[in-house]
């Protein structure tokens, strides 16, 4: 809805830019982070209603910061979708598959 707020983790300037400017024309409010320790701080500051998270960042990966941010009680729940233009895509898109399957089957237990 617009409005809510949009964490955008993404390292590459260009597209950060054109997700920030679409949801911006949709009447988001964003705030972005580089680095995958950035968007696990903004999402425990700032407890966004979305995260859009790049899988290949500097530092640790966005498959590191979905664990972290589903290790915490105040942001496990928060919807994150992955977002790469990456053509390693496959393994990528493998290893966050595999992460998000262990943290939705620790929530519900």
């Amino acid at each position: 809805m617009a409005g809510e707020l949009i964490l955008v983790v993404e390292d590459n300037d260009k597209s950060r830019k054109l997700v920030r400017d679409v949801l911006d024309a949709m009447g988001y409010a964003v705030v972005e982070a580089t680095t995958g320790e950035d968007g696990v701080r903004l999402a425990c500051e700032r407890l966004p209603n979305l995260i859009l998270m790049d899988i290949r960042l500097p530092g640790i990966d966005g498959v590191e910061a979905l664990r972290r941010i589903r290790a915490n009680d105040a942001t496990r729940t928060i919807p994150i979708i992955a977002i790469t233009a990456s053509s390693r895509g496959t393994a990528a898109g493998a290893s966050w598959r595999r992460a998000s399957t262990r943290t939705t089957r620790s929530r519900s237990t």
